[in-house]
């Protein structure tokens, strides 16, 4: 999905300066999310207790009612699940990230609920970087904390720096009224919650009441937070920090730079991919080749409808949800003119015969990581003529992208072979005032009017990957084997841009692949879902 440098899913680091001749983040916007209303409850880590509705409820308060209420529940039989498979991978992600804070408590968050309106709350989705480093995806708690604690003197039973003990609230007794009465947690509302000791098990990481957590991030020493993930619990950080002996804060003399530097690594970590992670890209986009499919399918149904762009979201989310966690990022479903509007999620414009439509979406899995896939469609079932040419010139430049993918290249040489086909087709068709070449100059850029995004963006657990990573470690940084990116070069030709020719005006084209880097080359991991003009025909055609 085409980005802007303002939309990534984390902050970008502040050290990124203006480069005309640089690649722009890349499209995807995240759903608007306001933090809920700090409501806590002393004693409980900071826990959520229920939101005001009193002026509603009926809930009994009577002792009558809660001796009742409690009493008389089957025995429930507590089997410790087996150990999931990402569990020795994050252990390796915890040490490779305990090795560069040694002496450090590293406070992870993994967020809270984010309200959406009144006393209801958009899913929960963990911050990326606690779901990297536990291995827990969509089924994580509200409220966790990942706690890494630096071992005195020598490492952890594991070899790591730090002891791993990840707090989180453990499910309300049926002999309590939150049982009951605790629209948050309460298993009346919600169902069942795990144990303490089967997240132990199923994660392979020390568990404890999120009740302690308090104690754990005071325990002196300096500390550092994942900030973004959970401002409030930051603060309870900065209170800590605040609260302790000189002698404690020696080593960490400005405690805001030693949380960027945490957020730098975090980020960073997930650079080169390991091989759960591949094999969970590789489902994600498979999985999403589906959804397109699904969309074709429908495209009647699509056509029919005076929102057509909103069946096609809502028959990719059916997937998303059946065979995912959900969509991983506002699915952009552009027909028309809409394609040149890089930004566009309103999707409530028709599809109309004869048109284009630019679909960007992806599915994300359970484990949270997802894909990121464009292809552009002739709703008709062909290309016209003119649409033809500009999806092609759009192939080529993502061809001649993919043709350079190896370790050892920096990674903006990626965009910068795009931006050679980008530059000589709009040259041959008239549009710049200067030649391909004199264009391509820093100094001028002028192709970039009808392509202002950029090529290419990692891909993982965030939709825009590793977002604080430094830039000498992204844009600049060495290809390695192991790292997954996007290739999505496109064509935006405005309906009142004078400078584009009249028979290209309202036309936008996109094409975005999720490339694998191998040991010697690259491999397309969306090769599967079609991409040539010719093939994307057949791939209509099929649909009945």
């Amino acid at each position: 999905m085409a980005e802007n440098t303002d939309t990534a899913s984390e902050t970008a680091p502040a050290d990124i300066a203006a480069d005309p001749a640089a690649p722009l983040a890349t499209t995807e916007t995240a759903a608007p999310a306001v933090t809920a209303p700090a409501v806590t409850a002393p004693g409980t880590g900071d826990a959520p207790v229920p939101r005001a509705t009193s002026n509603r409820s009926t809930t009994p308060a009577s002792t009558a009612f809660s001796d009742f209420v409690s009493t008389n529940w089957a025995d429930r039989e507590e089997v410790d699940p087996p150990a999931r498979a990402q569990a020795p991978f994050a252990a390796d992600r915890r040490r490779r990230l305990s090795a560069l804070h040694v002496g450090t408590r590293l406070v992870i968050p993994a967020g809270r609920l984010k309200q959406r309106s009144n006393d209801t709350d958009f899913p929960f989705r963990a911050h990326s970087a606690f779901a990297h480093l536990t291995g827990w995806g969509a089924d994580s708690e509200p409220g966790a904390v990942l706690v890494l604690e630096p071992v005195a003197g020598e490492s952890a039973a594991d070899g790591s720096a730090h002891a791993a003990t990840l707090y989180f609230r453990e499910r309300a007794g049926r002999d309590s009224d939150e049982f009951y009465a605790n629209a948050e947690i309460g298993e009346f509302w919600i169902g069942p919650r795990p144990s303490l000791r089967q997240v132990a098990a199923d994660l392979g990481i020390a568990t404890a009441p999120l009740a302690d957590v308090d104690a754990a991030i005071a325990a002196g020493g300096p500390v550092r937070v994942i900030r973004e993930a959970d401002p409030a619990l930051a603060a309870r950080v900065d209170e800590a920090r605040a609260a302790a002996t000189a002698d404690d804060d020696a080593s960490d003399q400005d405690p805001a730079d030693g949380d960027a530097l945490l957020a730098r690594d975090a980020s960073e970590l997930r650079l080169v991919k390991d091989d759960y992670e591949i094999a969970q890209m590789r489902e994600a986009v498979d999985t999403t080749g589906r959804g397109f499919s699904d969309v074709i399918a429908d495209m009647p149904a699509v056509v029919a409808h005076a929102r057509g762009e909103r069946v096609v979201e809502g028959v990719f989310n059916a997937r998303a949800r059946a065979d995912g966690n959900a969509v991983g990022y506002d699915t952009i479903a552009a027909s028309g003119p809409h394609a040149c509007i890089l930004h566009w999620t309103r999707n409530d414009g028709r599809v109309v015969p004869g048109d284009l439509i630019l679909i960007d979406a992806g599915v994300e899995l359970d484990s949270l990581y997802t894909a990121d896939i464009t292809r552009t469609l002739p709703v008709s079932g062909t290309f016209t003529d003119v649409q033809r040419e500009v999806y092609e010139a759009v192939r080529e430049a993502a061809d001649a992208a993919l043709a350079i993918v190896r370790p050892g290249i920096r990674f903006r040489e990626v965009h910068a072979a795009a931006m050679q086909v980008i530059a000589r087709k709009v040259a041959d068709w008239g549009m710049l005032p200067v030649t391909a070449e004199e264009a391509l100059e820093a100094d001028n850029q002028h192709h970039r009017r009808y392509m202002v995004h950029g090529t290419s963006h990692h891909l993982g657990l965030d939709v825009h990957d590793c977002a604080q990573a430094r830039r000498d470690m992204y844009i600049d940084g060495i290809v390695e084997a192991g790292m997954v990116f996007t290739i999505e070069p496109g064509l935006y030709f405005q309906p009142d841009d004078l400078t584009a020719p009249e028979r290209f005006r309202g036309i936008g084209v996109r094409i975005e692949d999720d490339i694998l880097v191998t040991r010697d080359g690259a491999e397309n991991l969306s090769a599967g879902i079609p991409r040539t003009a010719d093939e994307v025909e057949a791939w209509m055609a099929g649909r009945a």
